[in-house]
């Protein structure tokens, strides 16, 4: 059969966060004819294996926490079945199904053509997309937006790697396992670790360093790393492994890894590589029209989302910025208002400077700007003080020293005026806290402005405008 032939002005190639937001954006608001392409399930990985179902894993093991913790306030909590992780899942799946119909929906609303297939350039101005049918159709259009998102790693170098899970991986499984093995020191690893070990499996992390969330500032990683330890997740330094093997029919592996103890190996029915992520360009043929990458294979975009060749624009965790929902979307909408808003739009893009971000550990973390050792190497040491605190949030003063989990805050300031350019955060309720403070800090918000709020008693919150 021959492939059927659309013309339309914006094509965007990837039904995640960021390219349905610019899509919604250029034809729901500005009247672009849009056609958006998507292989798998719409929302990308935000919705169907990242932010949306992470999140409601994170509610179940923090309910998980506040049973533990019940007896300390009185409560005597009986627990008399274990968590129900297959019964939670189904639900969770379906929480999931329910957003991927949602995001259908509101294409049609705005008005974007959508096809259910995988798309590949041919030129600057048009592209080839296999349909879920099998057939195909070229697509030609006057701009065309790539937006593949990415996907996780396994090792190639480890023999029996692939006998293991990644990120999506764990949002397909079944059962909670028993004894899990978690490989990776990001925010991946670090979340999925705490989920784990809070909902009930026996949890080993496997780190390169002494430390993980190293790219965060040395407060937080020093912090919860000591925190999960005292939680009972087992960290395995400076590790690095070896082998693995099937150990029986029943699904158990066995891990070979070396760490700062020394050689060893670990029986697990569970192994989760959380070591990175790639671009998803295999296909793309970014080749065929000279699209270039950088040596991780992102593609290189300006600010303005554009690429080497005219026309083609990119954006999200394909071309690696900041790779954050939140960012992509915020990223798209501004780049449908530049392509089609007309010319008050022209200038039209987003600032990556000052992006709040979280990481759904336990303790949750919170961190917007620069890291302390990143301040002092951009002003020097004399122009940058820091101000922190380290302190028993008032939650904990009902339990027991050793069930207390920490609280630290920090505040980067630079200058004369003291200008707040990094706050870094770790504790309860840090999720929600951070929005607000972000405001503050992309407003240019310095320690005397911080200090000029009246704190709000009693909260963890207050701490931050009354450091000293």
């Amino acid at each position: 059969m021959a492939p059927i032939t659309k013309d339309c002005d914006f094509l965007v190639i990837g039904g995640g966060s960021g390219g349905l937001a610019c899509a919604r954006r250029a034809s729901g608001q500005w009247g672009a004819r849009t056609i958006a392409v998507e292989s798998n399930r719409l929302g990308g990985t935000c919705v169907n294996v990242g932010c949306v179902p992470k999140k409601v894993t994170w509610n179940a093991a923090a309910i998980a926490e506040t049973l533990h913790e019940a007896a300390a306030y009185g409560f005597q909590v009986e627990q008399t079945a274990p968590f129900d992780f297959t019964a939670f899942k189904r639900k969770r799946d379906a929480y999931v199904k329910r957003l991927n119909g949602i995001y259908e929906k509101n294409l049609h609303n705005d008005k974007v053509e959508y096809l259910r297939g995988r798309a590949h350039l041919l030129s600057r101005n048009e592209a080839e997309v296999v349909l879920e049918d099998g057939n195909k159709a070229i697509i030609r259009a006057q701009k065309i937006l790539l937006a593949t998102g990415g996907h996780p790693n396994i090792p190639s170098n480890i023999p029996g790697a692939d006998l293991g899970i990644t990120s999506d991986g764990f949002f397909e499984l079944e059962k909670l396992p028993q004894r899990v093995a978690l490989v990776g020191a990001g925010y991946i690893a670090v979340e999925m670790a705490g989920m784990l070990r809070h909902l009930g499996s026996e949890t080993h992390l496997f780190i390169r360093h002494d430390t993980f969330l190293r790219n965060f500032d040395p407060m937080i990683q020093e912090t919860i790393t000591k925190e999960y330890e005292r939680q009972g997740i087992y960290i395995h330094r400076n590790s690095s492994q070896s082998k693995v093997e099937k150990t029986g029919p029943n699904g158990w592996l066995k891990m070979h890894y070396k760490d700062s103890a020394g050689e060893g190996s670990i029986d697990i029915d569970c192994l989760l590589w959380a070591i990175g992520r790639n671009p998803e360009v295999e296909d793309l043929g970014l080749d065929k029209v000279g699209v270039k990458q950088n040596e991780r294979g992102h593609i290189i975009a300006d600010d303005y989302q554009n690429t080497n060749v005219d026309n083609i624009y990119s954006l999200g965790d394909v071309s690696g910025k900041a790779e954050l929902t939140p960012v992509a979307i915020a990223a798209g909408r501004q780049l449908g208002n530049r392509l089609f808003g007309g010319p008050q739009y022209k200038n039209s893009k987003l600032d990556y400077t000052n992006i709040p971000s979280v990481v759904f550990a336990h303790p949750e973390v919170g961190t917007i700007g620069l890291t302390e050792p990143q301040a002092r190497k951009e002003y020097g040491n004399d122009k940058v003080k820091v101000y922190k605190t380290s302190f028993t949030a008032m939650y904990y003063a009902m339990m027991d020293a050793d069930d207390k989990g920490p609280t630290s805050y920090k505040l980067v300031c630079a200058g004369e005026e003291e200008k707040v350019v990094g706050l870094h955060i770790l504790g309860t309720g840090s999720s929600e806290m951070l929005q607000g403070f972000g405001v503050a800090l992309k407003m240019g918000a310095t320690k005397k402005d911080f200090d000029s709020c009246v704190a709000i008693h009693p909260t963890s919150a207050e701490e931050l405008v009354t450091l000293k």
